[in-house]
């Protein structure tokens, strides 16, 4: 039985991660891996969904007539727009094996990964078994284990995929063509990003089922108006307060019964159905209780600051990090645990993780980003807190751009330290200005602190830096002028009493 001092249980985000910073401490790795090399990350999530977000984007500012320019004749096909997103995860998934493949054993003595193969098993806390697909079944001991085997798409009650006209996020490359009308259930991050996608196209009729009155009901209301107004604008079909009584199959065609809480119902027809109501973690098949492991009730691996898995038998040399251990389903947060599993097994001592500066990228007609509190959360929590709020439609470089769907929004605690506790963006660039608020709130940098930085000109950046001056009554522009685009408005515990 060959031995390690890490073995890694899935080759994601997570797990690659993990094994990489397991290296940089000399540690011997192995990453076993089920299916496709990088997990869902690459082939069947974020990399391949982005790819195609950003193919639909690029072919909606082709077709746009609003700019001055018209180009005629354009066409997609969707075998050819599934061959470029391949193209993008095999390029991802050769990167990962040529570094797998640059510290395999055979070249290092120190510090080196051996891939394999096959369903993961815990025989004990020490000994994994691997079944290959042609059955073929070995054993590994591992001093110390780090489940990362991240999760996958739920189900839908009653509801099962085929992957062909019922489909979930893993079946979207096997559509042969775009389908003529699609019904997407689920109205969270990942039903609106696609229905953004195929809308974008411009080649499907898309049905959006949300099952409350607002699509990504746990953002602020104007947060999640926004998006649906923008969807809807995208020529986007959005059920509200709808719920999904069945789907039949016909030769042609799937019936569709949609029931609504004022009580009338709605019958058509749609080619597709994707399934979009969330991920659940992969635990099937690990046998994790010959561990001493038992998952929570929503199947979630829980682990300590230290990313080791929580158990009743203080087993301490098995780890989780990803979507496995439910925190966020977030590559960036997969991969901060993994690294931090890594180095927690080698160190006794470092800084606990923080999850307060994760930032989310929601990629609709314009990209939405995220950080930090929002309203609802600081409301919850009972914080008083100051909002600003500053359109995109203020800003010169967005003006020029053409750009103009899109806002700042920026929450600071209404007190003598005016910490700045969150943020949300859409519009150009959004994704990735986000980042500095991020840093912001991870050094928990007040308003004072931040106000001294100056941004260029002309940047989208500058929505941000009037944000800010708008807290003390420092903007260039003022709400008094523009209130349908610029606004302050403050919140405490004895409003809501009042």
């Amino acid at each position: 039985m060959e031995k390690f001092d890490i073995i890694v249980i899935g080759s994601g985000p997570a797990g690659f991660a993990a094994a990489m910073r397991a290296v940089d401490f000399e540690q011997k790795v192995c990453i076993i891996e089920k299916n496709e090399i990088g997990g869902s990350g690459v082939m069947h999530g974020a990399l391949t969904s982005k790819t195609m977000w950003e193919l639909s984007s690029d072919y909606a500012v082709a077709t746009n007539t609003t700019r001055g320019y018209h180009s005629l004749g354009i066409k997609v096909d969707y075998n050819e727009v599934r061959k470029t997103i391949i193209q993008a995860a095999k390029e991802k998934q050769y990167q990962i094996l040529s570094q797998i493949e640059t510290f395999s054993p055979n070249k290092r003595e120190k510090g080196s990964i051996t891939l394999l193969y096959g369903s993961a098993r815990f025989v004990n806390k020490n000994t994994i078994e691997i079944k290959s697909a042609q059955y073929e079944i070995t054993q590994i001991w591992g001093e110390n284990i780090i489940v990362a085997t991240g999760s996958k798409p739920r189900e839908y009650p009653d509801l099962p995929t085929d992957q062909e006209r019922i489909i979930d996020s893993d079946g979207i490359l096997n559509l042969k063509k775009f389908p003529e009308r699609l019904l997407i259930i689920g109205s969270g991050i990942i039903g609106c990003e696609f229905a953004t996608i195929f809308s974008n196209f411009k080649q499907t009729e898309v049905h959006l089922l949300d099952r409350t009155n607002r699509v990504l009901p746990y953002e602020d209301d104007d947060v999640s108006d926004f998006v649906s107004k923008n969807l809807e604008k995208n020529g986007v079909k959005i059920h509200y307060t709808a719920s999904l009584r069945s789907v039949r199959k016909k030769d042609d065609a799937l019936e569709i019964v949609l029931d609504y809480t004022d009580g009338h119902s709605k019958v058509f027809e749609v080619d597709t159905a994707l399934i979009a109501i969330g991920r659940v973690p992969n635990t099937e098949g690990l046998d994790l209780h010959n561990a001493g492991i038992i998952p929570c009730q929503r199947g979630f691996v829980r682990i300590d600051n230290t990313c080791t898995a929580k158990n009743e038998h203080n087993i301490s040399n098995i780890y989780a990090a990803g979507d496995i251990a439910g925190n966020a389903q977030l590559v960036s947060v997969a991969e901060l645990e993994g690294r931090y599993a890594a180095k927690s097994i080698v160190r006794t001592t470092h800084n606990p993780l923080d999850y307060s500066n994760m930032s989310t990228l929601m990629f609709f007609k314009p990209e939405v980003a995220a950080v930090g509190m929002n309203e609802k959360m600081l409301r919850q929590q009972k914080i008083p807190y100051k909002m600003a709020w500053y359109s995109n439609a203020m800003v010169n470089r967005t003006i020029a751009m053409r750009s103009t769907t899109g806002f700042i929004k920026i929450m600071i605690s209404d007190d003598a330290e005016q910490r700045i506790l969150g943020m949300r963006a859409a519009g150009p660039q959004a994704s990735a200005f986000i980042a500095s608020i991020a840093h912001f709130i991870n050094q928990g940098n007040m308003l004072k602190d931040v106000m001294q930085t100056i941004h260029p000109h002309p940047s989208v950046t500058e929505g941000i830096q009037e944000c800010l001056r708008l807290f003390e009554n420092k903007s260039i522009f003022k709400p008094e002028a523009f209130p349908d685009y610029i606004r302050v408005r403050s919140w405490s515990p004895n409003d809501e009493v009042n």
